[in-house]
């Protein structure tokens, strides 16, 4: 079954995502980690965001372990 998300919860992930791209930009490489603590929204938020950015591929993820990284593609 679908769930309606309603337009301010998209606008926020996407406002999100803006924030992660420009943080990626200037600091380079993060961890999933570092990136959730760094960017002012909530984990979940932050995640919705990191997959739309990687859907647009303007990103790149890496795995080594239980460790993921994230950076600018």
């Amino acid at each position: 079954m679908a769930t309606v998300v309603d337009d301010s919860a998209v606008q926020q992930i996407g406002e999100t995502a803006g924030e992660v791209w420009q943080l990626l930009n200037t600091s380079g490489p993060l961890s999933m980690t570092q990136l959730i603590k760094q960017v002012d929204a909530p984990r979940d938020v932050v995640m919705q965001a990191v997959g739309w950015l990687a859907r647009e591929d303007k990103l790149r993820i890496e795995e080594e372990g239980r460790r993921k990284t994230v950076d600018l593609a």
